[in-house]
């Protein structure tokens, strides 16, 4: 099962759990508009096995050293939007920006009845829908507090969109 990664080649390495190559978008998917469709099974980053406050924990540990933003992905393997941001995430711009700039955490919520304390722990009192994406400072404050709840279509946002959320939450 996949988990969650955090440090450098943390993409690739929970890509490469998923089957899928780093690059290469599932057969069947389309890569500007995340497609529909079984391509996404592919794509089950979320680990309701996973230690989930201690992930973001490492995550944030790790970004007071390096400086680079948790990125945390709330969502579950069972939701087509949820595994339709993941498989964004594989497009290669994509993957180079949260490379370079982000902890990636994905954290199970099951269906919004688990790990909800992680949402909690930055002021997010209600799991609206999934995903549910948090950014965060290296320091642990949330950085985007009116827009966690605006990727609930994330298989129909585009890999422009996508990449523009991201690099707006890197510093030049």
């Amino acid at each position: 099962m996949a988990r969650n990664f955090l440090l450098t080649g943390s993409l690739v390495a929970s890509l490469a759990v998923a089957g899928v190559a780093a690059g290469e978008a599932p057969a069947g998917q389309d890569a500007q508009s995340g497609g529909h469709g079984p391509a996404f099974a592919e794509f089950r980053p979320f680990d309701a096995g996973a230690d989930a406050m201690a992930d973001v924990d490492a995550a944030l540990i790790a970004a007071q050293a390096s400086g680079k933003r948790p990125l945390l992905v709330l969502g579950g393997n069972w939701c087509h939007d949820s595994r339709g941001l993941a498989a964004k995430f594989s497009d290669p711009d994509l993957a180079a920006i949260i490379e370079a700039h982000f902890l990636l955490v994905y954290v199970d919520i099951g269906r919004r009845d688990r790990n909800l304390e992680v949402a909690q722990r930055f002021g997010v009192d209600k799991i609206v829908g999934t995903p549910t994406i948090m950014v965060l400072s290296p320091q642990g404050a949330l950085l985007n507090a009116a827009s966690v709840h605006d990727w609930r279509n994330a298989a129909d946002r585009t890999l422009e969109e996508t990449r523009a959320f991201l690099l707006s939450f890197v510093d030049e």
